[in-house]
């Protein structure tokens, strides 16, 4: 009977290789299967009743309510160039330092990060706006790759990231699951909030562990010219590209933190605040917002349809015996819980070769998080273990889907194995940053 949940793991991941959409693939595999299953006694028809209840909990979830909120925070910013006018500035603010356009990089890559939380879009528009300077400047081809790739994948870590919303959500779910198999009646929470906090600490330490192996590349470098740029900087300039965005962080940050409002009123501050900058630096008109509600829109329905596939499947997925197919797996690993827990991060290390975070969170966590919770792992350290993995999953090759957005907008000049080996030490920093946190928990906690 263990091979029958296997068996739908499978189908669903040739599904999903073959190139079959994934929200149709998790729901449409889960329910053929279980159709499937129904005449052999091995699928109990009854808990299809439950399908329209989990899709009406997901459309009814107030912390969803701040995923196409903060997506249309990060698509206005974007759309209002304000990232390009943000590089522009700290490059001519460090113009008399030895790399200080990299050094640059590095910080607009965090602001972007905390201001809009979207991987893709923060990889794009880095590497086409600095790239090409940066080789210019006499950058290694390999380096500045690696470094754009890797300073757009912060948006994974740096709070108000969507990967956390998710992964809050989901981890809140699996804490009250968890603690019900358990027998515990007077159930401890865990937020979005919760996993913000904690993810501050290690998004700053893996800025740092970038900004130190940047400053060591660029002192090596003897091709290295100095940024120039006679153009004079004005200081309502640096107010409308730099301190705007920095205000809007930390209205939103601050207002979490502080207990005055949720993730998703903040997130709706965020929204408001980005509309301002927008104005502010005249972006705002009739073509603009109806562009940015469309792909805010279109992003969000594509997250919230991935959310109901996944949630089906999960329904399904424990219908034929799931969940004790994860418990064998589970007691079967010899070493105890931390064997375990190294485990379930390389499985969904690997898992990010192929999968988005989005399907990750939904599909995979719900499965593997309870049983670690229940070995007594704190929920928001093992949120943040997660998150780090699956950022540096998104930088590794050849499967890294900052790879491919950066290899869309990179010159052809530049050579797939050029990037690839760019992003190896910045790997190397991110796994040293989740060792860290592994085995230093009061890092989160």
């Amino acid at each position: 009977m263990e091979l029958i949940p296997l068996l739908l793991l499978i189908l669903v991941c040739s599904a999903l290789l073959i190139g079959y959409p994934v929200a149709f693939t998790l729901a449409g595999v889960s329910i053929l299967f279980a159709l499937i299953c129904v005449p052999f006694g091995i699928f109990d028809p009854t808990i299809f009743k439950s399908i329209p209840i989990r899709i009406f909990g997901i459309m009814n979830n107030v912390t969803l309510l701040a995923v196409p909120l903060f997506i249309f925070m990060g698509t206005t910013l974007e759309k209002s160039g304000i990232a390009a006018k943000m590089l522009e500035n700290m490059a001519a603010a460090f113009r008399n330092t030895k790399g200080g356009l990299s050094i640059s990089i590095i910080i607009v890559g965090a602001l972007l990060a905390a201001s809009t939380g979207i991987v893709g879009a923060t990889v794009v528009t880095m590497g086409l706006m600095s790239l090409p300077i940066l080789i210019n400047q006499g950058y290694e081809k390999s380096f500045s790759t690696g470094l754009v790739a890797s300073t757009g994948t912060l948006g994974q870590i740096i709070p108000p990231s969507i990967a956390l919303v998710l992964l809050g959500d989901v981890m809140s779910n699996a804490y009250q699951r968890a603690q019900n198999d358990m027998g515990i009646f007077s159930q401890q929470t865990v937020t979005v909030g919760d996993l913000f906090i904690g993810a501050i600490v290690p998004g700053i330490m893996i800025c740092l562990g970038y900004f130190v192996y940047t400053v060591y590349k660029n002192k090596k470098n003897i091709n290295l010219k100095d940024y120039s740029s006679d153009a004079p900087i004005k200081k309502i300039e640096i107010l409308k590209t730099l301190a705007l965005p920095v205000i809007l962080i930390f209205l939103v940050l601050g207002s979490i933190f502080a207990g005055v409002a949720t993730p998703t009123e903040a997130a709706a501050i965020g929204a408001f605040g980005a509309l301002i900058i927008a104005l502010i630096n005249g972006k705002i008109n009739f073509k603009f917002i109806k562009e940015t509600s469309e792909k805010t829109a279109v992003v969000s329905t594509m997250i919230f349809t991935i959310l109901i596939g996944a949630s089906i499947f999960s329904l399904i997925f424990r219908g034929v015996g799931g969940d004790e197919l994860i418990n064998l797996i589970f007691s079967s690993l010899p070493g105890g819980s931390y064997t375990a827990l190294i485990f379930v991060l390389l499985v969904i290390f690997l898992l990010g070769f192929i999968l988005d975070f989005i399907e990750i969170c939904y599909v995979i966590v719900p499965l593997i998080a309870p049983p670690l919770l229940m070995m007594g792992f704190d929920p928001v350290w093992l949120a943040i273990l997660f998150a780090i993995n699956l950022q540096t999953s998104f930088l590794t090759p050849p499967f890294g889907f900052s790879l491919f957005y950066l290899r869309g907008v990179a010159d052809e000049s530049i050579q797939t194995s050029e990037i690839y080996k760019g992003v190896i030490p910045f790997i190397f920093i991110q796994l040293l940053i989740l060792c860290l946190v592994l085995i230093f928990p009061k890092i989160i906690i």
